[in-house]
Formats: C-alpha cells, sequence, structure tokens
C-alpha cells in the first residue's frame, strides 16, 4: 500500500441501511487502486467488528485497499438517547466536528493525506469540515433520484404536498406520474409515525452546495429523466452509481472479506436454501428499521401456512432502547411449518436473492433491498 495512492475518507451514519451502500461505492473505489478509509461512530464499530471479522488491517480490494477506522461520538456505550435522533445527531456532530480534523491530521502526517471526504444522509455537517478544511467532498443519497426529488421539493415547498389540512391531495413532481396522498415518501406524510427521520433526511438539504456532488446509487436505464430535470433545472451535479451492489470489478479477491454488518447472519441459511427446489422459496424480510405490530406477524404467519410454500422469514429483533416490543411468532407455528420454512434474526441477504432456490420477495421496498433484487431480473 503505497503512499503515493489517493486516500478518499467515507463517513457513515451508523444505520445499516446507510453502511452497507457507502460501503460498497468504497469497495468500487477502492478496486481502481484507491485507499479507501471508512468511518463511523464506534457505537456501530464493535458490532460491526464482532459480525463482519473487521480488523485494523486495510484488506486488498481489486488494485487498491480498504481499511476501517471508528470514532467515538461522547456518550457511554449503552446511552439509550442513540435511539432517539433529535438528541443523538447533535451530538454526533458536535463530537464529529471536533474528531474527524484530528483524524485527517494524522493521516497526513502519517504520508497518506485525505484527498476527499464523502458522507450519507443524516451527517451534512461532514461537508462542513471539509470545507474547513480546504478538501473536496461529496454526498452519497441512498434512496432513489425520485425520492430525493421529492425532497428536494418538499424542502424547498416547490409544489403541494399533504399537509394536517389538506391529507388526501395529489403530488405532481417533474418528470414523473402524479403521485395519489398514500405515494409519496412516507417520512413526509404529515401522520408519519417517523417524524424524526424526515427531520435527519431533510437536514442534508440545507447542506448541498457544499459536495461537488451528489452520488446516487441507481443508474440512467431507470431514473434518467428525474435526474436530468435535477440537474438541468437547479443545477444539481448529481451522478448515478449504482446499482453498487453489482459491480463486476468489485467482485473479485478481498471484496468479499469486507462485510459491514451490525449483525452476524444464522448459520446455516445458505445450505437450507441449497436443499429447496429452483424457484420455490418467498423470502421475507422487512428491513432494519421496520418492525410490524402482533398482528401484523399473525396475519403474515397464517398467510404463509395457508399458502404451504417454502419460506425463510428475517425477523430482527428491535434494539433494547427503541421501545418496540419484541413480537413473537404464532404458538405453533413453526412446528406446522416444519423443514418449510426458517425464521432467522438476519441474513447474507445479496446471497440469499440471488440463490436460484428464492421465486418471491416480500419486502419494505427500501432502496437496498430493490436494487439488490435486480440480481434476480
Amino acid at each position: 500500500m503505497g503512499s503515493e495512492s489517493l486516500h478518499v475518507f467515507l463517513v457513515s451514519f451508523p444505520g445499516q441501511g446507510h453502511v452497507n451502500p457507502l460501503l460498497r461505492l468504497g469497495k468500487r473505489l477502492a478496486s481502481r487502486g484507491l485507499l479507501v478509509t471508512f468511518s463511523a461512530p464506534e457505537s456501530i464499530g464493535k458490532d460491526m467488528r464482532k459480525a463482519s471479522n473487521i480488523t485494523d488491517e486495510p484488506t486488498p480490494v481489486g488494485d487498491g485497499y480498504i481499511r476501517f477506522e471508528f470514532f467515538e461520538d461522547g456518550w457511554v456505550e449503552n446511552e439509550p438517547r442513540r435511539q432517539d435522533l433529535d438528541q443523538y445527531l447533535p451530538q454526533l456532530e458536535l463530537a464529529g466536528k471536533q474528531l474527524l480534523p484530528k483524524m485527517l491530521k494524522k493521516h497526513a502526517e502519517n504520508g497518506q493525506p485525505v484527498s476527499c471526504l464523502i458522507n450519507n444522509p443524516f451527517i451534512p455537517w461532514v461537508s462542513d469540515v471539509a470545507d474547513s478544511l480546504n478538501l473536496p467532498s461529496a454526498m452519497l443519497w441512498v434512496q432513489s433520484a425520485a425520492c430525493f426529488s421529492a425532497y428536494y421539493h418538499y424542502y424547498h415547498n416547490l409544489v403541494p404536498f399533504p399537509s394536517e389540512s389538506r391529507m388526501d391531495i395529489s403530488v405532481q413532481l417533474p418528470n414523473m406520474p402524479l403521485l395519489k396522498h398514500d405515494e409519496v415518501p412516507s417520512f413526509l406524510y404529515p401522520t408519519t409515525p417517523y417524524p424524526f427521520l424526515r427531520r435527519a433526511i431533510l437536514g442534508q438539504f440545507k447542506n448541498l452546495t457544499k459536495p461537488f456532488c451528489i452520488l446516487m446509487d441507481t443508474f440512467e436505464e431507470l431514473e434518467k429523466d428525474v435526474m436530468e430535470y435535477m440537474c438541468s433545472r437547479y443545477c444539481l451535479p448529481i451522478k448515478a452509481m449504482g446499482p453498487l451492489f453489482k459491480n463486476p470489478k468489485v467482485a473479485g479477491a478481498g471484496s468479499g472479506a469486507v462485510k459491514g454488518d451490525f449483525m452476524k447472519a444464522d448459520d446455516g441459511i445458505m445450505g437450507w436454501l441449497d436443499t429447496k427446489e429452483v424457484g420455490s422459496v418467498v423470502y421475507i424480510s422487512f428491513g432494519s428499521v421496520v418492525y410490524l405490530k402482533r398482528e401484523q406477524v399473525n396475519e403474515i404467519a397464517e398467510g404463509i401456512l395457508r399458502a404451504g410454500v417454502s419460506f425463510l422469514w428475517v425477523m430482527r429483533p428491535p434494539h433494547k432502547d427503541s421501545g418496540f416490543e419484541l413480537v413473537v411468532l404464532p404458538e405453533g407455528f413453526l412446528d406446522k411449518a416444519g423443514d418449510k420454512g426458517r425464521v432467522v434474526q438476519w441474513s447474507p441477504q445479496e446471497q440469499v436473492l440471488a440463490h436460484p432456490s428464492v421465486a418471491c420477495f416480500v419486502t419494505h421496498c427500501g432502496w437496498n433491498s430493490t436494487m439488490e433484487v435486480l440480481e434476480k431480473i
């Protein structure tokens, strides 16, 4: 690993849906001969080390290397306030603005100066750090270009959106079909149960003038009209980078060893899929944020049993400080399912979706899952 390599420093919000695409971008950059440092708060660093066998040594990926460097957010390990983004994001910004410059200075002193910073949403202050150090910065948007357009028009009040006084109005965004009130991004709806996520996402739009590029995990054939409009109408420097998970150049030696899971996948999943017929398994997963109510779990369980299909169901337990209850499966469900079904806490989703036995994906339609399922098309 030569000191002459360009060094790109990635900073991620500590969420699984943010880490995954940013780490994929990091592997793509490393594969082109760059040194990439992936950074995030230590609060998830400890989980990533345990679940993904992360070490302090740089890992070869293609023609370059990727390494991990975590930083403290200033709170004790089991601080429950991390689950409240309204409290946690200001704390993360306070700690990050103090620690990141010190980390970057250390790399410069060691002969590996950082050339560029890249962050994902929820932590727009990374661009402030880069600006204060005269470094270029970019932002990786981890949703669709269509969602970006919706948030941009909402933030700047460019078109009417549903409000408490007008709940059922439709929304017309440029170069997109007319959206009914229940088709807009759910965080923008007045009655969303996640208003703190709306505030967190919109925080990025206060700082869009500083990144030299807005990278997106999408591709032109999918959202060309939306991206071209946003670039030409609002002069936004948008560049499609995706689908980031599907990059043959990164798929070689080293790439498979670099993972960023917070939980270790349950053993035996792929072996169990190997025992099933081609196109016979229903895969059920609702991502790392959504938690189902007891009634919803019961209905899904009943539907699976009545259908008589083989299934792999991911039920991630809620964080102990999230306020969500641990929902258990109906009594006798697993006995009735027998070897036709498996219920696990976490799975290697990319590999699962690519497995020939998987025929159907029941999903919350998060953007990472949407991109990953393209493997089946």
